[in-house]
């Protein structure tokens, strides 16, 4: 099984094209958007889910107000992980977006609460991937200045996910490493395919 991963879109519909094209050229099984769909100020979402033909799976980013993301899985037949978990096969997937800064942020304690929860769905599964926008603290990422979430770390720490993706860093972008048994990918706005 394999999946386009993507983060920090920002409304920008020509970015989507391509991205979906690459998807369908790679015949991945889905697509995972980690947070920023929209532009400024919660808009420029408009055509940008609906241009992927393959189920996609996302999270909020600091760019994205709570409602905007639940209407678009609403209308594109997505997936909203912010707090939940869904199964495809033997692959879990959970997630938690919202970024601790911001208009749109969590606490530290809020996020890692949605990521156990989360979590709790994709027990039996042999391979899961936790969705993010923010990076993780104590990460190579924060090297550009910006601290990452003790909340997502603590998970990372106490669930051991096969994968990590986030975005939210454009300077991070295709940034990759390990905590632990985990691999953590900034996945940025060129998207990245993943296998599992």
């Amino acid at each position: 099984m394999k999946f386009l991963a993507v983060g920090d879109i920002h409304g920008d519909v020509d970015l989507a094209r391509e991205l979906s094209k690459r998807a369908n050229e790679e015949k991945v099984d889905f697509v995972v958007i980690c947070g920023d769909i929209s532009g400024s100020g919660d808009e420029g979402f408009e055509g940008v889910m609906g241009l992927f033909k393959q189920k996609v799976f996302l999270v909020p980013g600091n760019h994205d107000s709570d409602a905007t993301i639940n209407f678009l899985a609403e209308m594109y037949k997505g997936k909203n992980l912010e707090g939940y978990g869904y199964k495809l096969g033997d692959v879990g997937l959970f997630g938690c977006g919202s970024v601790n800064l911001g208009m749109f942020q969590k606490t530290e304690g809020e996020i890692f609460e949605l990521l156990s929860r989360g979590a709790k769905y994709t027990d039996d599964c042999r391979k899961r991937i936790l969705v993010s926008h923010v990076h993780p603290a104590d990460s190579k990422m924060e090297v550009f200045g910006w601290e990452g979430s003790v909340g997502l770390k603590k998970a990372i720490d106490e669930f051991k996910p096969d994968f990590v993706l986030c975005s939210h860093l454009h300077e991070a972008d295709g940034i990759e490493e390990k905590i632990g048994s985990t691999k953590v990918i900034n996945v940025g706005r060129k998207g990245k395919i993943v296998e599992v």
